[in-house]
């Protein structure tokens, strides 16, 4: 229960912001926007709205709005004595103490409701707030009626309450003696497709089923225990019970809560007592029209259908009830109930409070541990009201209304006062010499008497000819007065917009029509006069939404836009081809991105570099940096770079853009460097290359000789062969060896001789 001062600084500020959002909601003034010609029309606007009802309050050539906000009106010099702007107020007329204890001889005068009767004065729009203090006073009589689902699925359930009435009534005794209990059970509709129908389910719908071979037949709702103050009773009743099945999920829990309801006498329900219905399930209600699935097509007539059984006879016969007659029902007979449901049900059931009046739910714990914790809660209840007229009744109507909390029998009395005239209105002078004394002075305006006009009926209707008009238009062929005033008495009177300012000889300007950017006009950087921007120092363009400020356009090194763009209105324009970002900082292909990002792998990584001081690292190098063992290079949009260090190592790393617009560098933990050459083994080596050369080359020379001579050979064979054959055929050749035989006796020998040689 709030405080009378928590209720106050609440009430306070729920108007300040309903009075903060009335004055920027899309820019516009709704109390100017109504057009009210009437102090009375313009309360009616909204209840924000104020009337200046001072005589000379805008007087000139605009036709100034006198309803507006309260500090608008003063603001623009009505003073706040002539302002009307009613609030709604409350009156406590009957306020009694609580009853702290309600047994006894004085158990029927028990007051549980305070206050008893008050006054409301409302202003139409209004929202008024006060509070309801409601007690349970001690020793008050309790009737609770246990309702529970026994389909098959609260079998685990059944075995935990078994032993509740014992508990429950222990922890009611501590609020109450007067305490009395009874037990209900419902499963469903005993006919398709709610249950199973065939022969062999009639009797143990579990047939078949492994899990749980054994129930009870179906039935609808089955009163069991009447409510009584012996608890061994509940006890015993609860013992005896045994589940049920069903065959959908939803159960037919509405028409077992209807029947408790209205069977009061079955039920045992005390008129005095506050009544307390528990309903206890695990899964979702069959709602009205359900029943229609079953060819059920009679509406549920909100009566009692018990049989001599004490089971619900009409279940077959009508559809399940609506939301609207279960509230209309529990509310006749006072019945608060409590819906205990599961956590995943929560939300279902928490919408069904809003639509039934006098009910609440609980998160039940899925064996149920938690109900007497759940129903001592619920017990305690407290109210806090708020009231709004939302139109003003026809005069002399008297407006009253009552609040009874469901579960009580008290209750409040509310009589209601409505603020729609305005408090000026009682001074209206006719015929006043303000008005030119053919018209009523009412509230700051005067109402002429038909067939004068003007702000004081200083003018007559006979009068507005052509010619006459002619002065209130700008030009032949133009509206009077740009269609945005009136002409009254030869020159414009312009009209107020909740958009702004109207102005002009013609009413022809105004500060409004100007170009906007993104919605905003004139960028927020300038003012509109005459439907042209006029931009601040700063901004230029039509709408001002273009700023010569450059600073934005620097990029962490000093240069305008990287380097790689221009500055246009505040913004980077990139221009080289692949650069991006705010101020063109990112471009992997551009041709000096290995370099830039060089020395940011060097002074991050290694800190050395031209940036190796930490503030200027820092500043300059934010791209996200991963250092890996083998680098990888297969990402097609990774640019691969690498450059030499001081130590004639290759350092190597890989730059990229993530689609969030993030750089990332991959680079090697280490640069990648060789090891130191062997003296001996290149001096092998160069001596076993000249060497090779050398005998290469011999051998090519060798090669070249042989075919030489080996030709030349040839050719000498030829000629020669060529000089015997020319010898031997020729006829004028005499050789010049003679040969003579000479015979002996020993022997023949040759002589030869030549030229006188013997």
């Amino acid at each position: 229960m709030w405080s009378p001062g928590t209720r106050m600084w609440r009430a306070a500020l729920c108007c300040m912001l309903l009075h903060t959002v009335v004055h920027t909601a899309g820019g516009l003034n709704m109390c100017m926007s109504g057009s009210a010609t009437s102090c009375e029309e313009c309360l009616l606007i909204h209840p924000s709205c104020a009337w200046c009802a001072q005589e000379d309050f805008g007087r000139g050539r605009t036709l100034t709005s006198r309803c507006d906000f309260s500090q608008n009106l003063q603001k623009r010099g009505c003073d706040s004595r002539f302002i009307e702007d009613p609030h709604s107020s409350i009156s406590v007329l009957t306020n009694m103490p609580l009853s702290s204890k309600g047994s006894g001889s004085t158990q029927y005068d028990v007051i549980q409701i305070s206050p008893q009767n008050i006054s409301l004065s409302l202003r139409p729009g209004d929202q008024t707030w006060f509070g309801v203090q409601v007690r349970q006073v001690e020793d008050y009589p309790v009737d609770l009626y246990y309702l529970m689902d026994l389909s098959l699925s609260m079998k685990d359930d059944l075995d935990t309450i078994r032993n509740l009435g014992t508990k429950l009534a222990l922890e009611m005794g501590k609020l109450t003696s007067n305490f009395r209990l009874g037990f209900g059970s419902f499963v469903d509709k005993n006919m398709s497709p709610f249950s199973y129908t065939a022969p062999k389910y009639q009797e143990n719908p579990c047939s078949g089923y492994k899990l749980f071979p054994n129930c009870v037949p179906t039935f609808g709702f089955r009163h069991i225990l009447s409510l009584t103050d012996k608890v061994d009773r509940f006890n015993e009743e609860v013992q005896k019970q045994m589940v049920s099945r069903n065959r959908d999920a939803p159960e037919g829990g509405f028409d077992a809560i209807l029947q408790a309801a209205v069977c009061k006498e079955e039920i045992g329900w005390r008129k005095e007592a506050y009544h307390l219905l528990v309903f206890a399930t695990d899964d979702v209600p069959h709602l009205a029209l359900d029943g229609r699935l079953g060819g059920l097509v009679q509406p549920h007539d909100g009566r009692c259908h018990l049989n001599d059984q004490n089971e619900y006879s009409a279940s077959t016969k009508m559809d399940y009830p609506s939301l609207a007659l279960l509230g209309e029902k529990l509310a006749e007979n006072n019945i608060f109930l409590i819906f205990a449901v599961t956590k995943r049900l929560y939300v279902i059931y928490k919408n069904f409070t809003a639509l039934i009046p006098g009910t609440t739910v609980e998160i039940l714990d899925q064996d149920s541990k938690n109900v007497i914790q759940l129903i001592i809660t619920a017990y305690n209840v407290s109210f806090n009201v708020s009231v709004e007229a939302r139109g003003c009744p026809p005069r002399g109507t008297d407006q009253r209304f009552t609040i009874k909390p469901v579960g009580f029998k008290d209750r409040l009395e509310v009589l209601v006062d409505y603020q729609c005239d305005c408090g000026c209105s009682r001074t209206a002078q006719t015929n006043s010499s303000i008005c030119s004394s053919i018209g009523t002075y009412n509230c700051g305006t005067c109402h002429c008497e038909p067939g004068y006009l003007g702000a004081r009926c200083e003018c007559q209707e006979g009068e507005a000819s052509s010619m006459y008009l002619s002065a209130c238009r700008e030009a032949e062929g133009k509206q009077i007065c740009s269609g945005r005033g009136e002409c009254s008495c030869n020159q414009c009177l312009c009209y107020e917009s909740e958009f702004g300012k109207i102005y002009g000889s013609f009413c022809e300007c105004d500060d409004f029509s100007c170009a906007r950017h993104k919605g905003i006009l004139c960028s927020g950087h300038g003012e509109c006069h005459c439907g042209e921007c006029k931009c601040h120092a700063g901004y230029i363009g039509d709408n001002c939404n273009c700023s010569t400020e450059t600073s934005s356009c620097i990029s962490d090194d000093g240069k305008m836009c990287s380097g790689r763009g221009n500055c246009v209105c505040g913004r980077c324009q990139c221009t080289e081809p692949g650069a991006f970002g705010d101020t063109c900082e990112k471009c992997p292909t551009c041709p000096d991105a290995c370099g830039t990002k060089r020395e940011c792998i060097e002074c991050r990584l290694f800190n050395s570099g031209r940036l190796a001081d930490n503030q200027t690292c820092q500043r300059l190098c934010k791209d996200e940096i991963i250092t890996v063992e083998t680098l990888r290079t297969e990402d097609p949009s990774a640019v691969l770079c690498l450059y030499k260090t001081d130590h004639d190592c290759v350092m190597k790393f890989t730059y990229s853009e993530h689609a969030s617009g993030q750089s990332i560098l991959t680079a090697l933990k280490e640069p990648e460097c060789g090891g130191g050459p062997d003296a001996l083994m290149v001096l092998l080596a160069v001596v076993g290359s000249i060497l090779l050369v050398g005998v290469v080359l011999l051998a090519v020379w060798k090669l070249v000789i042989t075919i030489h001579d080996r030709r030349e050979f040839s050719r000498f064979q030829n000629a020669r062969s060529r000089a015997r054959y020319e010898m031997a055929s020729n006829p004028l050749y005499k050789q010049p060896v003679t040969t003579h035989l000479v015979e002996t006796d020993f022997s023949m020998y040759e002589k030869s001789y030549n030229g006188g040689v013997h």
